[in-house]
């Protein structure tokens, strides 16, 4: 989901790799970023390093790595993926009662399974919206309080949106008025697929890394763009004119990450918990936000952010729809895959 290639270049993948080998009893495979040792200062208090990290750059690359034989201890996915993961036989259920923070986790991010009492085998972690970055200096705010913008011919070439299935079907279904795709009928889904073949001719780019959307926005050669909000304070910081649009009439996504639990990982399962307790525990909090993502532990978070703070990192209340990328059946997941496949290619 959504922080996927956060550093982009193969040779950094590299260098992150090397730099980050310590713990040998315990290997953690995630997207590149969330090695920093402040995301999981307590496990580093209790064993005095890090874990062993593995990275990947999407999640299809980490699904077939982990099917093909590698073997790690935890995984760092998004929620869509998770069912593909859980039906593949990779994964196995947490012991929720060696979960220190389970209490406290935002209810809204379980999932309904998990409410009535089922396997937890997603143990959300972090989070953050999507929504429309824009050029204020350029774009006037009333035409960024629709998602009709991307169909303003106004905008064409000069427009962007990620390079990711579950975003892209997100801001699409949003557009054509649906907020939960876990049970979308045909008729919603071509709907959203003739939406989004609409909007592919006026795109410049589908974006696949961060840094890659702030240089085009820096430059001007897109002016608007659906964007995960980490890109909204990295600009600001900048001094780049930035807007962030979480509030359009018909609303923005929330996209969902978490951990897995390996089946057969070949190291310590008391150090998997010693991790995952870790990177939800209080002490995390403020550094996953000063990078642009919200802790799913909901009390240290209204503990210990503002509401100010939350919405300087484009984490704020948002007072309009919500569409939650929450996990979907394999078999959904592969058709929007398909179908976003053929749209990008103009079919």
């Amino acid at each position: 989901m959504k922080t996927a290639t956060l550093l982009g270049a193969a040779s950094l993948l590299s260098l992150a790799t090397m730099a980050a080998a310590q713990d040998p009893e315990l290997l953690v495979l995630d997207y590149p970023g969330f090695e920093d040792p402040k995301f999981h200062a307590p496990y580093v208090e209790a064993h005095g390093q890090s874990p062993t990290f593995s990275f990947f750059g999407d999640e299809e690359e980490a699904f077939q790595k982990v099917r093909s034989g590698f073997r790690a201890d935890v995984a760092h996915i998004c929620a869509g993926s998770v069912p593909k993961w859980q039906e593949s036989g990779l994964i196995e259920p947490w012991d929720v009662s060696r979960l220190t923070y389970f209490e406290d986790l935002n209810a809204s991010l379980m999932g309904q399974d998990v409410a009535a009492g089922g396997d937890l085998y997603f143990l959300p972690t972090d989070f953050g919206t999507t929504a429309i970055a824009y050029n204020p200096e350029q774009v006037p705010a009333e035409d960024v309080a629709t998602l009709d913008v991307f169909r303003n011919p106004a905008y064409a070439g000069r427009m962007a949106i990620p390079d990711n299935v579950d975003d892209a079907w997100a801001l699409a279904y949003l557009a054509t008025g649906v907020t939960d795709w876990t049970e979308v009928t045909d008729e919603q889904f071509e709907a959203a697929a003739a939406w989004l073949r609409e909007v592919h001719p006026n795109l410049r780019t589908y974006w696949t890394d961060p840094a890659e959307l702030a240089q085009l926005l820096s430059t001007g050669e897109v002016l608007i763009a659906w964007a995960w909000n980490e890109t909204y304070p990295t600009m600001k910081e900048e001094g780049r004119p930035i807007g962030f649009q979480r509030e359009p009439a018909e609303g923005s996504s929330v996209w969902l990450c978490g951990m897995v639990n390996l089946v057969n990982g070949p190291g310590s399962e008391d150090k998997v918990y010693d991790y995952v307790n870790a990177f939800l525990s209080p002490q995390t909090t403020v550094p996953l936000v000063e990078a642009g993502w919200a802790t799913a532990n909901d009390t240290a978070l209204h503990e210990q952010v503002t509401e100010e703070d939350l919405e300087a990192s484009g984490l704020g209340t948002i007072e309009a729809p919500i569409f939650a990328q929450l996990p979907i059946s394999v078999e959904s997941r592969e058709r929007h895959a398909r179908v976003f496949e053929e749209i990008k290619a103009g079919f």
